[in-house]
């Protein structure tokens, strides 16, 4: 179908150069209607990967978002280059330079790299269903990364953050403070603790069930203090004058389930009170949740597992963490690690 569209438009733009006097057949509105065929085609193909990763793969909403934002941005690049391209006419070259464009614009290669995964795994797609028989993809290496160590708080820190800052006595400084405690002793993401219901909390047993990337569910155990600020808020929680509480743990005082970005302004304004580093998010948490835990002596695996990290390759970074301060700490201290004059 595609190729007789591109015979017919080559057609109509000769008809046209040669002047022939036939209603210009690539006239304003047959080029419309091409345009939104092609972009019907794209978004018929992108809605079927979207609904595979959905339903098959068992990835999240939100991580499917961030694949159809990443191929609806790639789309909007190639038919800008040439309206007759389709994702079956596109080859490795027109990838690079999409990428060229986009690091020379200042695109972190992290992002790039989050992007060329993307179109990887859609056009496995279309192979997969037979609309492709190569994937052109595979053959644009990933952009050259250099390894950026996670951030993370000091213990001195952390201490400061549940000791020394004052949280008011109210449902709305209980929320705060446990918002804090829970990405602090469970390591959870952001969008795991947005969407953690009441009924995934155990206080008799000290567990809460984490539903993670690719819908993944995993145990994470805590300890007396989460207990009791937990059994704290939620029965404040209960008792707040509101007809009906939602699914999800943490509220706000008017009943309503806290969003990502209300979960990020709590921690920003807290941490920004004990640190003053540019990053101020929950994913800092995390950091300093897995990198605690390795400084006191966790098992590798068992942090793999408590962070919901697919391969061991993914928790190791933190490993150079590690190394890093234990390194600091040494050239700081021990008495010969400068060299004399």
């Amino acid at each position: 179908m595609c190729l007789f569209l591109l015979c017919l438009v080559s057609g109509a733009r000769a008809a046209c150069l040669a002047g022939k006097n036939i209603g210009c057949l690539f006239g304003a509105f047959d080029k419309l209607a091409y345009i939104r065929n092609v972009e019907k085609i794209v978004m018929d193909l992108v809605n079927r990967f979207s609904q595979y990763l959905l339903s098959d793969k068992g990835y999240s909403q939100a991580t499917v978002g961030d694949y159809e934002r990443d191929l609806r941005e790639f789309e909007r690049y190639f038919l800008c280059l040439e309206s007759v391209l389709t994702w079956e006419t596109i080859d490795a070259d027109i990838i690079r330079q999409w990428m060229a464009q986009k690091m020379k614009a200042g695109l972190q290669a992290r992002t790039m790299k989050r992007r060329l995964a993307a179109l990887r795994s859609f056009y496995r797609f279309l192979q997969r269903v037979g609309v492709m028989e190569q994937n052109p993809a595979m053959s644009v290496p990933n952009p050259k990364m250099n390894q950026r160590l996670p951030v993370f708080l000091k213990e001195s820190e952390m201490e400061q953050l549940f000791e020394g800052v004052h949280y008011e006595d109210s449902f709305s400084g209980r929320c705060d403070r446990l918002v804090l405690l829970l990405f602090y002793h469970t390591g959870m993401r952001v969008s795991e603790l947005a969407t953690l219901e009441v009924t995934a909390v155990n206080l008799g047993v000290g567990e809460l069930k984490v539903r993670g990337k690719r819908n993944k569910q995993r145990i994470i155990p805590f300890g007396e203090e989460l207990r009791q600020a937990l059994e704290i808020y939620l029965d404040m929680r209960q008792r707040l004058p509101v007809a009906q509480l939602p699914l999800t743990l943490m509220v706000d005082d008017k009943g309503k389930a806290l969003s990502v970005a209300k979960l990020r302004d709590i921690v920003r304004r807290y941490l920004s009170l004990v640190t003053t580093q540019k990053k101020k998010s929950p994913h800092v948490l995390r950091h300093t949740f897995a990198t605690v835990m390795l400084n006191r002596g966790a098992d590798l695996e068992a942090v793999k597992e408590l962070l919901g990290h697919e391969s061991l390759a993914a928790t190791e970074v933190y490993t150079h963490v590690t190394f890093a301060e234990m390194k600091r700490q040494y050239e700081t201290a021990h008495p010969r690690t400068k060299t004399e004059k």
